[in-house]
C-alpha cells in the first residue's frame, strides 16, 4: 500500500473504533487475525473492541500518526472517553504494532499504552 493509503486505512480504521460497532473495527482484521494488548494474552479484535465499546460508550479514538518500524507498521492513537463503571474520564494514548498481510488487512496487533496510568485514570472517583 502507498503512503496515502496506509494513512486512509489509519483514518479509517480510528473512525471505525467510534462507532460502537465492534464489526466494523473487525473488518481491518484479516480472517483469525488476534491483537494482543501489553502482552497479555491474545484475543480476536471483535472480543477486544466490543470490551472497550462496553466500557466507553462515549469512546473516540484519534489517529496521531504511523510510524514504520522493519516489516511493521505503530499506528499510534489516543482514546479519549468515560469509563461507564463509574463515569471517570479517561484520555490515554499508545499504539498498535500491525503486521499487515497480502490483502491489506491487519493480520497482528500488539497493542501497547502505559497501563499503570489507565488504571488510575478508570479507577478515579469524581
Amino acid at each position: 500500500m502507498t503512503n496515502d493509503e496506509l494513512n486512509r486505512f489509519a483514518t479509517n480504521y480510528a473512525k471505525a473504533w467510534c462507532s460502537q460497532d465492534p464489526d466494523r473495527v473487525a473488518r481491518f482484521y484479516a480472517k483469525g487475525a488476534i491483537i494482543n494488548i501489553n502482552g497479555g494474552p491474545s484475543a480476536t479484535i471483535s472480543e477486544v473492541a466490543r470490551a472497550f465499546m462496553r466500557d466507553f460508550p462515549d469512546l473516540i479514538v484519534t489517529f496521531d500518526k504511523l510510524e514504520v518500524r522493519g516489516d511493521r507498521l505503530a499506528f499510534h492513537w489516543t482514546l479519549i472517553g468515560t469509563y461507564a463503571p463509574n463515569a471517570s474520564r479517561v484520555r490515554i494514548s499508545g499504539y498498535e504494532l500491525w503486521k499487515i498481510d497480502g490483502d491489506g488487512l491487519i493480520a497482528v496487533s500488539e497493542g501497547r499504552f502505559d497501563a499503570a496510568d489507565y488504571e488510575r485514570q478508570v479507577n478515579c472517583s469524581h
